[in-house]
């Protein structure tokens, strides 16, 4: 790490040569101007280099561009006055805060569910004559398995098999711990044993994120992701639930997916130089109307009342059986569910993220349209799914788009001339602002004073970016000359008032999980934030604006993605979905819609950050020192 100065500031910080000088900046809140998102073309973010070496791009002879310049030493900045619009520096400077990454992977060896086992058999006999099944078994009883089930189709290649290669067979078993059962679902002649794959799947709304995992030796191979096909008919779960109404809806959501899915795995293997053949195991977890549609299964009674599931335990099946192109032995299994709107995804990521072992009271958080949220410990848990909305993805704001290149992922507003500082994914010209840009584009907007409680744009301030657009009161973030879009990029206080309602359906589910056990925000001792959103969440700014609890950000963790590492953990070791099941089962899960005080306690989260500024000490402070 070096040390970074920045002047006229004499602010010093700390930088890595992977960073750029405006990256630096944005993190310890120190103001450059960047309005192209740091993409590099609007030459506005220029820096001078009064000492230390720089890699970087110059400008004007003697000026570097902010954005595309890396420190490899000790430097000391100098922000031109045209670069920085924040001259008085007024403002105590704070560094973002992420919540802290934790991995909580096993680190054991592998002990999967699908296991090769090779055998040289004795050949048949007059004297032992018995069956070819028979053999197997008797074998397979000296291994310490005893009555494994065989289907039909298995038993006719049988004969042949063993016979191919004198009785060297290489037999595939699973283990189904719920029943502490083996299945022998494939035999081979001769020793295949050290060809054992298995693909361990996120199944998610938005997303599919998959992971190629050698089963013998628990190591990743390659890994992929992609968006679900399944947007292209509905953006969100109930939408989608609507579209399977419609003739051959249910069966064109499943085909889909399950094209896409194919696409992605034959792209892993052929990283590895494998084909279809080599996977043995497939391991989903998703949420509830995922595993449905998946599955082929009737999603609709989901959405009505009383919201009931066709299963929320899944049986064993052959990936054949769903058409998906891999060998006859191929075992598909699914993470269970809870409930309508509690799925596997989170079952998988309780899991995986070790909370039912221990003792820390936890509230485990997965943001997304469908809120989901889980309180407890080892002793006990608790769930509910909150209806967030698409607003933390993007949805629902009228320049509102997934993380994708070119979206506004972080925003830095200058309190004094109320300009933006933007970075954008992938530092491309702005086009839209995603999730963790709207958060931070919201807290600023409260911290500065932009706008009040109830989210309105306060009317007497004179700035050419606070106006009255199309849709009501706005803020330009990006002027259409800047944006990759040729349109002005703003915010306005419908887009606002999406944000609130979402983030006061996820506040008010916390607050009825704590009181339902009869605890309070200050009992937590660790806050886990899961899925990819939660790595690009400032914990300051999200709790500016109420979307998580104001206790000290050192009890914050990321863990990245869970519902991915519990499908992962599913794959390698053969207990764990009987421990998903005993989790599901051990879940009490609390329909919010019909709890007493739900409509109070989300009303009162309608408001930044809350009406209650005593839940939120922090924030109030620093609306007290601004005055």
């Amino acid at each position: 790490m070096f040390k970074i100065k920045f002047l006229p500031h004499n602010i010093e910080v700390k930088g890595s040569s992977e960073e750029t000088i405006i990256d630096i900046a944005m993190k310890y809140g120190i103001h450059i101007n960047a309005s192209c998102g740091g993409a590099g073309v609007c030459n506005k973010c220029k820096v001078f280099i009064e000492e230390g070496k720089v890699k970087g791009e110059l400008i004007e002879e003697k000026f570097y561009k902010a954005c595309a310049t890396f420190p490899l030493s000790d430097l000391i900045v100098r922000i031109p006055v045209e670069s920085d619009i924040d001259r008085k520096a007024l403002f105590k400077k704070t560094t973002k805060k992420k919540a802290t990454f934790i991995s909580k992977k096993i680190e054991e060896l592998p002990e999967s569910p699908y296991e090769k086992l090779y055998l040289k058999l004795s050949s048949p006999t007059i004297e032992e004559n018995f069956s070819d099944w028979t053999r197997i078994k008797i074998a397979l009883e000296k291994e310490g398995i005893f009555n494994p089930e065989i289907n039909i189709g298995l038993l006719k290649k049988l004969p042949y098999i063993l016979r191919e290669k004198d009785f060297e067979v290489t037999l595939s078993l699973y283990h189904d711990p719920r029943k502490d059962r083996y299945y022998l679902v494939n035999i081979e002649s001769g020793d295949t044993t050290s060809s054992n794959l298995g693909v361990a799947i996120d199944l998610g709304t938005t997303t599919l994120q998959i992971e190629l995992v050698d089963l013998n030796s628990g190591k990743t191979l390659s890994l992929t992701s992609d968006y679900n096909p399944q947007i292209s008919y509905g953006e969100d779960v109930i939408s989608r639930i609507e579209f399977a109404k419609k003739r051959d809806g249910l069966k064109i959501l499943s085909q889909k997916v399950r094209e896409k899915i194919t696409i992605l795995i034959e792209e892993l293997l052929k990283a590895v130089q494998k084909d279809f053949n080599s996977v043995n195991l497939i391991s989903i977890a998703g949420n509830t109307v995922m595993s449905h549609l998946f599955l082929e299964f009737e999603p609709k009674y989901l959405r009505e009342y009383p919201y009931t599931p066709v299963a929320t335990e899944f049986p064993l099946t052959f990936a054949a059986d769903l058409n998906l192109p891999f060998g006859d032995g191929t075992v598909v299994q699914v993470a269970p569910c809870k409930a309508s709107y509690v799925g596997g995804d989170i079952i998988a990521g309780i899991v995986a993220s070790g909370i039912v072992d221990e003792d820390p009271l936890t509230l485990f958080i997965d943001l997304g349209t469908n809120g989901e949220i889980v309180l407890g410990n080892k002793d006990f848990l608790m769930c509910a799914s909150c209806s967030a909305g698409p607003a933390f993805e993007g949805g629902g704001i009228k320049n509102g788009i997934r993380a994708t290149s070119g979206a506004i992922e972080v925003v830095n507003i200058d309190p004094f001339t109320l300009e933006p500082m933007i970075l954008t994914v992938n530092k491309k010209p702005p086009k839209g602002i995603c999730g963790s840009g709207i958060i931070s584009l919201l807290a600023n907007l409260f911290k500065i004073g932009l706008i009040d409680k109830a989210g309105r744009f306060v009317k007497n301030i004179k700035h050419p970016r606070v106006r009255e657009g199309e849709d009501g009161w706005e803020y330009v973030v990006v002027w259409k000359e800047d944006s990759a879009t040729g349109e002005d990029i703003v915010f306005t206080e419908n887009d606002i008032e999406n944000v609130m309602r979402a983030k006061a359906a996820m506040f008010a589910g916390y607050q009825i999980l704590l009181e339902s056990v009869g605890l309070s925000f200050e009992d937590i001792e660790r806050v886990y934030l899961a899925g990819t959103f939660g790595n690009y969440i400032d914990l300051d700014e999200a709790i500016t604006i109420g979307l998580l609890p104001d206790i000290p950000r050192k009890k914050f963790f990321f863990l990245g993605n869970t519902s991915l590492e519990g499908a992962k953990l599913a794959l390698l070791y053969k207990n764990t979905l009987l421990k998903m099941e005993k989790v599901a089962n051990m879940m009490m899960n609390i329909e919010l819609s019909v709890y007493p005080n739900y409509m109070e306690y989300y009303m009162a989260a309608l408001f930044l950050p809350h009406t209650n500024e005593n839940l939120f000490p922090t924030v109030k402070n620093l609306s007290e020192e601004r005055k």
